[in-house]
This record gives C-alpha cells, structure tokens and sequence, in this order.
C-alpha cells in the first residue's frame, strides 16, 4: 500500500466517524423530538421589510455558535451537530474527504460567508468546511459575516441581544453571552473600561486568554447541565475575585477558584434557587430535634453599614436592632459594627471582623454582597448574611422584609383621607421589593377609593422636583421615606397631609430589625438553622418576613377617623394571620390584566419579580441612566430588569 492508499484510508476512516457522531445526534434529536437537521435561517428570519442587514466584514466565529444554514439545500446533509449523514460513497462524502485531508496537510484558510442572527451563526457558503473543522474540535473559523437586525421589542432575548450588539460595537468580541438582562453593561464595567468605550487589540487579546482559561475550567465541570451560561459564570467570578486579579492567575489558580466557589454556579434557573422563609420557623424540624437540648457557642456578631447612624435612616434603624441583640443576649452575644463602608472597602473590612473572631457577620446593603459572597468562600465556619431580596448566593444568606404589607394598610388610609382622589408616593431606588411596596399602596387606596390615583415619584432620579410635581398636581396625601434619623428632626417620613407645606403625620412604617436578628439568632442556638441548611441544599436561603413574625409593623397617627383605624386594625388582623394577601384577586398593570382569576393570589416569587405598575399608578420606573451616581452602585446588585435597561 503506498502513501496516496493510507491517506484515503485514514480520510475514510474520519468519515465514517463523523458520519456514525452524525447519525448517533440525528436518533437523539428524534427522541427528544427536536430537529435532527440544521436549523434553516430561512424559516426563522421576520418577513422580509421587517428587519435590517448589516455587514460585519471579516469575523472570527466561533465554532460553537454556528448552528445551520442560511437556506434549505444542504440542511438534511447534516445532522444539527454538523456531522454529515450522508453515507460514504457518495458524491458529499467524498467532497468531505477531501476537504478533510486538505485541512490535515496543509489547514482550510479559506473564509466561509454566513449570517449572524440574534448572535447565532448560519452558513451561506463552506457548510463542509464548518462539519471538517467542527469534527477536528477547531475553536473557531475565519467567515464575511452579515448581521440581521430584527425589530425591537419587549422580550428579554430581544432586550440581551441588543445590549450584546452594543457591547459587541465596543469590543467586537462575540463569544460570551448572558442569560440576564444588564449583564454586557457590567461586563464593561468589570474590565474597567466606561459605557461604549472601544477596546484596544492588546485588550481584546487578554480577554480572551482569561475568559478562555475560565470557560474551559467551567464547560468541564458542568458538562452543559447548568442553566446559566459561561458567560453568567465568568462575570459573577470576575465580580467576586476582580477582573485584574483573575488576568494575572494561572489556569491551575482558576481551576482552583471555580472548584471552590462552584455551588454558587449549581443553584440553577432563576425563580428555582431562592429557598423564600416567609416566617420564623415556617418549616419545622422534626420533634426529636426539637427536643433535644442544643449547646451554643457565644456568638461574635460584627455589623457592616454603608453609612453612619447619623447620617442614614435606613443604618440607623440597623443600628437600633444591634443594641435590642445586645439587650436580649447579654451573655450570649457580643456586637461590633463598622460603618461609612463602601463596596470596595467592604473586602478587608469583613477580612477584619473575621480576624477579630467574629463568627457572624451581618452586611445590611446589597452593595456588600459580592465581598459577602467570597469571604464566605474563604471562611466556610463564619457565618455571613446580606440584606438583600432576590439575590442568589449558597454560600451566604440573604435577609429582608415584606414591607409591602405595611404599605397596603397606608394606601388604604391614604384612599379614605383624600378630598380630591390624588395621593403621593416617593420611592428610592427601583430595587427588588420597592415595586411591591408601590404597588401595594396603589392597590390598598384603590380598595377603600376606586377613584384614588397615585403620582409616583424617584427622590434618586436626576434633576427632579417631586414636591414641586405634587404641588402641580394637587397632591396632598403623600407617602415618603419610611423613617428619619432623630438628629434630622424632619417631620417629612411616613404617610402624611400637606397643608401649606407643613406635614401632618397619617401613620408610618417600622422595620423592627431587632426582632428580626433576634429571631434569626435563635434559629442558629436551637438549630434551625443548619436543618434549613441540609433540607435546602443546593438552594440560595432568603429570609423574607413579615408581619406575621412581628418584624414589619404600622404606627397609626391618634387623629385618624375612628371608622378608619377600625378599618386598618381589621385589615392588619387579616394580614397578620395570613387571611388576606393585597395581591389577591383580578390584578391590572399600566399594560393590562396582570391576573384574571378572583380566587387566585400572586406567589412570593412574582411579588418579588413585580417589573410593572398598578393601574392607578401615574409614573414609570427609572432606567439606570435616568438616577443619579449614588443609586448606580446598589442598582448594580440589585436592581430589577426594567432599571438595568439602558
């Protein structure tokens, strides 16, 4: 047998190995009764008018977002993993083959023409040379490439993909896609580079080697099972451990990393991996383990706020639940706190609690959840939880309240208060759970005052006047911050009249966090705590409670109208006792019906997620770019879809 023997032999030898890989991906799609060919850009394109082409020039694409065709012919000689089907001897086979030895000698060059929709690619010309150098586990190939823009629209893929195609006009790197929404923006960010601005080749060649060290470490482990993308991975890692940091390590340090922080990746699709606590032993343990005497160790508790009792309501309040533990436990717990801490401070501040021997730690903003998330890491016997809503961490926890039902009750004495059916609501920032409490008060006036309308206002917002707005618009009966700090002496919180710009308190809300941390610390001396644990494995724990467990409440001004504090006992009754959900029942947004069945409540999880308006709300929810520098930091972590859009 000469050479010119042995080459065909091994040529053949390659085909009928990508043929039988083709023929084993055709079975599997039938099965799962998926398409066992490649997708025809074709059948999926928008009716001709109703999108634009753009041309991208000379791209690398990646092999792997190569996916079918641009039209019909030569779709069913491929199965949808690109591996021929068509069987040696024929005419394609041998087109193969020979394309196939090509590559082997001598590397296919030649560029293929192909499409770009929604950032998946479909071949014009040089099908077989993508099945060659897909069967040869090439990363990428050399192709002209032209982009169909569909239309915008209100769906989240849409909303991705334009923010991809804005990312991808700064960097043109294609290869790292998100699952949410805001993703490329803190991409941006997480390299250091501003909103639009271009990358330079050296940057765009460091990138790759990281990201690249990454995704290979994550697609291995995962082994295509997890729900969130390399790209999800790469930029929760990059947050935790800072992009500089992880461009300087080895691909060993990495795999090192990813290996000790891969729970935080395994907690699944969203809606799925928060484990919501609604109440103080909510879900209870068994009767043996209750029974059993529990020896606890003196707990350490160190607090970490964002600005000082003085300067900050909100810091203030957390302060005051820090002196009720101290109170409570006497000997069972010794406090420190650190304040004025911002997100980058935030690291070493916790590093130093640790040092001190605390083995709780509280962070109390959103902002602290990223260095909350790798301290745990680092120190798996320390306790570590942030008050946040939503956000899904397994090595910490996360804690919050559902003050949305205090806030129905205020709606519902700002609904029997107003003379002229407008009432008022200052919100802050555009956060998982602020949605619900506007909400909220928009549903509880309308339920005493069908004709009652709410003007919604953001004190974040940038260069707005809400009192003046009010003002215009004959607003009187006005919702504002929950609470303020004593030095202050404003008497601007709360619900209140305004007469001749003079505020007469209504009611007002009351976070008791000392309850809260309370509650939360006898979980962990009568072991609560580690069966939640073990029972919610691998899920993100949250902490959401409400009035049912004392730690939400409503202070009622003494000069409410005898009905209307007879009206709000019986409603806070119902709400306490878990009778009567605010949203229950047939539910319209600005948009339309939200739920259509009267017997019918909204789960924790869609209040949680709330993105729109109540019917009578007049206001809209900020984006990022519309509030001011000092919202963008906790919009970041936390802030819902709507407010990340830019």
């Amino acid at each position: 047998m000469d050479m010119g023997d042995l080459d065909e032999t091994i040529d053949v030898q390659d085909y009928m190995k990508a043929y039988k890989a083709g023929k084993k991906d055709y079975q599997t799609r039938l099965l799962k009764g998926l398409q066992p060919t490649l997708k025809v850009l074709d059948d999926i394109l928008p009716s001709r008018g109703h999108y634009k082409e753009v041309s991208l020039g000379l791209v690398q694409i990646p092999m792997d977002q190569i996916v079918g065709t641009k039209t019909g012919g030569r779709s069913n000689a491929f199965s949808g993993n690109f591996m021929p089907i068509l069987r040696e001897g024929s005419e394609f086979s041998n087109k193969w083959m020979r394309l196939c030895a090509s590559h082997v000698k001598e590397g296919i060059r030649d560029p293929i023409k192909a499409y770009e929709y929604m950032n998946e690619f479909y071949v014009e010309e040089g099908n077989k040379r993508v099945s060659v150098l897909k069967y040869f586990n090439a990363v990428s190939i050399p192709g002209n490439v032209i982009r169909i823009l569909p239309p915008r629209t209100e769906q989240k893929e849409n909303k991705i993909y334009y923010e991809f195609v804005d990312f991808y006009e700064a960097s043109q790197i294609n290869y790292i896609w998100f699952s949410r929404l805001g993703s490329f923006r803190k991409l941006q960010e997480a390299v250091g580079k501003k909103p639009g601005e271009p990358w330079s080749d050296d940057e765009r060649l460091e990138f790759s080697s990281v990201y690249t060290r990454f995704s290979a470490e994550f697609n291995e482990r995962s082994g295509g099972k997890l729900t969130i993308t390399a790209g999800d991975a790469f930029l929760s890692f990059i947050t935790l451990y800072g992009y500089r940091e992880v461009a300087n390590k080895t691909s060993g340090e990495i795999s090192e990393l990813v290996a000790r922080g891969w729970e935080e990746y395994e907690l699944g699709e969203d809606g799925k991996s928060i484990d919501l606590k609604m109440d103080p032993g909510s879900e209870k343990k068994p009767l043996l383990n209750r029974l059993l005497p529990i020896s606890s160790p003196k707990l350490n508790i160190a607090f970490v706020y964002a600005r000082t009792p003085m300067s900050s309501a909100w810091t203030y309040a957390h302060e005051l639940g820090r002196f009720h533990l101290e109170q409570t436990f006497p000997r069972e717990v010794s406090t420190i706190y650190y304040e004025n801490v911002d997100e980058n401070q935030a690291g070493a501040v916790i590093e130093d609690a640790v040092a001190k021997g605390c083995n709780l730690i509280f962070t109390t903003s959103p902002i602290f959840a990223p260095a909350s998330v790798k301290a745990a890491i680092d120190h798996p016997e320390v306790r570590i939880l942030n008050c946040s809503l939503n956000l899904s961490h397994r090595y910490i926890r996360t804690y919050y309240a559902r003050m949305y039902e205090a806030k129905f009750l205020m709606g519902a004495i700002a609904g029997a208060m107003t003379e002229n059916d407008r009432l008022g609501y200052i919100a802050d920032y555009p956060l998982y759970g602020a949605i619900s409490n506007i909400n909220a008060f928009a549903l509880g006036a309308r339920m005493i005052n069908p004709r009652a309308e709410v003007y919604l206002e953001w004190s974040t917002r940038k260069d707005t006047d809400y009192m003046e707005n009010f003002r215009r618009n004959q607003v009187s009966i006005i919702s504002d911050k929950d609470m303020v700090i004593p030095e202050d002496g404003s008497r601007f919180f709360g619900l209140y009249r305004l007469e001749q710009d003079i505020p007469h308190s209504l009611a007002m809300p009351v976070w008791h966090w000392g309850r809260f941390y309370e509650r939360l610390i006898r979980t962990i001396m009568d072991g609560t705590w580690k069966y939640d644990d073990k029972n919610s494995s691998p899920k993100a724990i949250n902490y959401w409670w409400g009035m049912s467990a004392g730690v939400i409440d409503l202070i009622c001004s003494q000069n409410l109208p005898i009905g209307t504090k007879r009206l709000i006992e019986l409603l806070n009754k119902t709400i306490h006792t878990g009778e009567f959900n605010p949203f229950s029942g047939i539910l319209y947004s600005q948009e339309g019906m939200v739920q259509g069945d009267p017997e019918v409540s909204l789960s924790p999880e869609e209040i949680i997620n709330m993105s729109w308006l109540a019917e009578n709300v007049t206001g809209s929810i900020p984006k990022a770019a519309e509030l001011q520098e000092k919202a963008k930091p906790v919009i970041s972590q936390q802030g819902i879809e709507k407010s990340l859009e830019e």
